[in-house]
C-alpha cells in the first residue's frame, strides 16, 4: 500500500512539474570571436549583442538586462584587451537590449537614435511611467542620439550607425562594420519565430519591409548579427522580406473578403498570432 501511495505522489509531481513551461537556463556569457577584433556577445540575460575592439578603445553594442551578465560581459572584454570601453550603442528601446545600462560604468558615452531615448522615457506597455524617469538613472539614458547616419572612430577603427526607418520600433539602428561585412540588426529581423512589431511603440509591419529592404541596397553586409539568432545572410534577410509580405497578402486578401479577426488568427498558427492581428490593425489604419 505504502508504495503504491510513494509511485502515486511521485506521478502526480511528475505530471506538475511537466504541466509548467521549463524556464530557460541562464547561460555563462561568452565572447564570440568573428573576427580578431569583432565579437558577438552571447547567453547571460538579455538579447545578443557585440563588442568591437578598435586602436584605441572599445565600443560594445547592447547591454543585456542585469548586474551579473553586465559584470559577466565587461570581464570577457577584459580578457581579451586592455583598452578602456569608449562606446555603449543600443539598437532599440527593448529592455533585454538596455536595461544592463546603468550597470556599465557612468565614463561610458551612450549612443541610440533619437526615437530610441523618447521610447525609454514613455510608459510601459502596460500603461505604467518608465523607470528611466528615474534621476539616478538619466546618467544612463543614451546621452548622444543622431537621426540618420553616424559615424564613430575607435582610432582609425570606423563604425558606422544607420537608421533605415521604422520597423520593429521607431527607433531600431544598425551597427555596421565595413571591414567585416558584419551588420548587428537587433531585433530587426527574428528567424526562426515570427517577427515581432511593437506596436505601441509605433512599429510597424509594412515599414519594416521596407526598412529592410533599404538596408539591403545601402550596405554590402554579408553577416548579420540579430538580437535572437545565429548569424544570418543576405539570402535569409531576403527570405524574412519575403515572407512578411506574403504574410500581409495572406491578410489583406483575408481581409477583402469580409473574414473578422478570429477569423483570420484561426487560419494560422498560435505562434503567428500576435503578428497577425498587428497586420490586421495596420491595414485598418485610415490612408493605408
Amino acid at each position: 500500500m505504502k508504495t503504491r501511495h510513494l509511485f502515486f505522489v511521485i506521478t502526480v509531481l511528475f505530471l506538475q512539474i511537466r504541466a509548467f513551461p521549463q524556464q530557460r537556463e541562464v547561460l555563462p556569457v561568452r565572447l564570440e570571436p568573428i573576427s580578431p577584433t569583432l565579437y558577438q556577445v552571447l547567453e547571460g540575460r538579455g538579447a545578443r549583442g557585440g563588442v568591437c575592439i578598435g586602436d584605441n578603445a572599445v565600443l560594445v553594442i547592447d547591454a543585456k538586462m542585469d548586474e551579473t551578465s553586465v559584470a559577466a560581459v565587461l570581464e570577457g572584454i577584459k580578457r581579451i584587451t586592455d583598452k578602456p570601453i569608449r562606446f555603449l550603442v543600443n539598437t532599440h528601446s527593448d529592455g533585454d537590449h538596455v536595461n544592463g545600462n546603468r550597470f556599465f560604468p557612468v565614463s561610458i558615452l551612450i549612443v541610440a537614435h533619437e526615437n530610441c531615448r523618447k521610447e525609454m522615457l514613455l510608459p510601459k506597455r502596460d500603461g505604467t511611467p518608465s523607470d528611466w524617469i528615474a534621476p539616478e538613472f538619466a546618467p544612463f539614458l543614451p546621452a548622444i542620439t543622431f537621426r540618420d547616419r553616424m559615424d564613430l572612430r575607435l582610432g582609425l577603427r570606423e563604425v558606422q550607425l544607420w537608421y533605415f526607418g521604422v520597423g520593429h520600433t521607431t527607433g531600431d539602428v544598425v551597427v555596421y562594420f565595413p571591414d567585416e561585412k558584419t551588420a548587428f540588426v537587433g531585433d530587426q529581423v527574428f528567424s526562426g519565430r515570427p517577427q515581432l512589431i511593437h506596436s505601441y511603440k509605433g512599429g510597424d509591419s509594412f515599414e519594416h519591409v521596407k526598412t529592410l529592404e533599404r538596408m539591403l541596397e545601402t550596405l554590402d553586409a554579408e553577416k548579420y548579427c540579430t538580437g535572437h539568432s545565429d548569424i544570418l545572410d543576405r539570402a535569409a534577410i531576403r527570405k524574412h522580406i519575403d515572407g512578411m509580405k506574403t504574410l500581409q497578402e495572406t491578410v489583406l486578401s483575408m481581409k477583402t473578403q469580409g473574414k473578422t479577426l478570429d477569423e483570420i488568427k484561426a487560419a494560422f498558427t498560435a505562434e503567428k498570432a500576435a503578428l497577425v492581428e498587428t497586420i490586421v490593425g495596420e491595414l485598418e489604419r485610415p490612408f493605408r
